[in-house]
């Protein structure tokens, strides 16, 4: 049993990049596709809260403004998400827009800095 909570606890502190290789990984050696290795990499994270209520599990990572970089902000929104281009353009058009839904915490900061460092406007909920 300890062995799966020490292997919990590596899921949860992955970067983004990290997880990124992850779901390539699973898509390429094992055929799992990226949106379901995103869920098995975020449920880890919902699950090992159970008894704190009162601290904020599950974050929104919102895009309030591409910056001065849009092409760049583009590009990693692509990379983050799994996306197509056209798919994360749009994202990137509409913003004020959500990039990832109920993450973690480390995840959505993860992400945020990403996106800052990008020259991206981005909120956490």
């Amino acid at each position: 049993m300890a062995d799966l909570k020490d292997f919990a606890e590596q899921l949860v502190n992955l970067t983004v990049k990290e997880v990124n290789e992850l779901a390539d990984i699973l898509k390429e050696e094992y055929g799992i596709e990226p949106a379901a290795a995103a869920v098995a990499v975020a449920g880890p994270a919902a699950g090992g809260a159970d008894g704190g209520a009162e601290e904020k599990t599950e974050f929104d990572v919102i895009l309030k403004a591409p910056g001065g970089s849009k092409l760049a902000v583009v590009k990693l929104v692509k990379e983050l998400t799994g996306l197509g281009l056209k798919e994360a353009k749009g994202i990137v058009d509409s913003a004020p827009a959500p990039i990832k839904e109920g993450v973690s915490k480390d995840e959505a900061e993860g992400l945020q800095k990403s996106l800052e460092e990008a020259g991206a406007e981005v909120e956490l909920k």
